[in-house]
């Protein structure tokens, strides 16, 4: 992974003051006082503030999604019948670099989607490019044998940090993923609390 994405990550991580992905190199691990002149402590946050990073940090945590293909997620989400926040946490985790992230086929949501947009993954044989890809319960996502020599696909394979989550199904050997269906919020490994409730409040309002 370049330069530029790691210090787009720990960006993230400083600007939210938490270990997004649950890295051990997160700046957010070397903070000994709050944020702010001397670890001043800020004042508590508005319920607004509270939804506000909420949302931050499910579009940061995707790879800092635009707002506008997010606003289209929650339209999507709100479409649905059921939990809207619940559907929200599906429609992201189906996005075709989430689950290269996933099957460890990538070791950030940033490189998965370099993977991705560099023609490197096929679903279903097919090269697809769009990191956004919505996948299907039964799609097969792979590494094409060009990608397999990229030296982050070598070390994400070689990571013990982190493990597939059961609605993936990972050949590691083929790296080879099967998508066996859209999790809810309590199926994700995420290393930090997710909010989706606090995400369709604030735009709700």
């Amino acid at each position: 992974m370049s330069g530029k994405r790691i210090r787009a990550k720990h960006k993230i991580d400083r600007r939210l003051n938490c270990n997004l992905w649950g890295r051990a190199k997160s700046p957010h691990n070397l903070r000994t006082t709050g944020p702010g002149m001397h670890g001043a402590r800020r004042a508590k946050p508005t319920d607004y503030g509270t939804q506000l990073m909420a949302k931050q940090k499910l579009k940061g945590y995707y790879g800092n999604i635009g707002e506008r293909q997010f606003r289209r997620y929650y339209a999507e989400a709100m479409r649905l019948r059921g939990d809207t926040g619940q559907h929200l946490i599906g429609l992201l985790e189906r996005r075709l670099d989430a689950v290269v992230y996933r099957a460890r086929f990538a070791p950030t949501v940033f490189s998965a989607r370099q993977l991705v947009s560099h023609r490197h993954v096929t679903v279903n044989g097919k090269i697809v490019n769009i990191a956004s890809y919505q996948l299907k319960e039964g799609d097969v996502v792979a590494v094409r044998e060009g990608g397999r020599s990229i030296p982050f696909v070598i070390q994400a394979q070689a990571e013990a940090d982190r493990a597939a989550p059961d609605y993936i199904d990972v050949d590691a050997a083929a790296l080879k993923a099967t998508f066996l269906r859209t999790p809810r919020l309590e199926d994700v490994p995420y290393p930090t609390a997710m909010e989706p409730n606090l995400v369709v409040e604030l735009y709700s309002r």
